[in-house]
């Protein structure tokens, strides 16, 4: 039996693959939109625990569909609670990853209203700054820039109820532990963690 796989294939959508996980139907419609025929093994493994509330760590290559795999159950809980506050946070090594999830993610949110900010350094501050204030729903940042916000009081982070650190082995190996450490700090304790 071959292995699933995410397929960007518009003439062979099939609008009830997602169905199973039980996601919102705007969800379910916006992947079949993108052309997300099936899930890939490791959206397979990751959102039915992710729905559930548990903590995740889970490993897989680079295009198998791993953003998608934390975003789609962070965006569904999303669409159930109060907007207005940034209650999602995704750590990212690079300026250039957490671009490309903020991306994704206003994708995946089609137009069911959810916002999203990559907040990371070679750009101005002043719209960051305007995103923590707004309360978008889910941050993208680096860590650096995103202790910078903290540090002049513009981050507020006291409603976070969904962390993902992405690529966090790589983050590791890139220094960040003493950074991930200050941010972990001002997080509330009760939440959900992905890596």
């Amino acid at each position: 039996m071959p292995t699933p796989q995410a397929k960007l294939c518009p003439g062979r959508i099939s609008p009830l693959s997602f169905s199973p996980f039980g996601l919102r139907p705007e969800l379910v419609s916006t992947t079949a939109k993108l052309g997300f025929t099936e899930p890939t093994p490791i959206q397979a493994q990751a959102i039915p625990p992710l729905r559930e509330g548990r903590d995740v760590l889970a490993a897989a290559a680079t295009g198998s569909g791993k953003t998608a795999a934390f975003l789609l159950p962070i965006m569904d809980k999303l669409l159930g609670m109060q907007r207005g506050h940034t209650r999602a946070l995704v750590l990212a090594p690079t300026r250039e990853l957490a671009a490309q999830i903020a991306e994704h993610f206003k994708a995946l949110a089609g137009r069911s209203g959810l916002s999203a900010a990559a907040v990371h350094g070679g750009v101005g501050m002043a719209p960051q700054v305007r995103a923590f204030r707004t309360g978008v729903d889910l941050v993208v940042a680096t860590p650096g820039r995103l202790l910078d916000h903290l540090g002049s009081g513009a981050a507020r982070l006291a409603s976070i109820q969904f962390l993902v650190i992405d690529e966090a082995d790589r983050m590791l190996d890139m220094g960040f532990l003493p950074d991930i450490k200050r941010i972990l700090e001002r997080l509330p304790r009760a939440r959900q963690t992905m890596l």
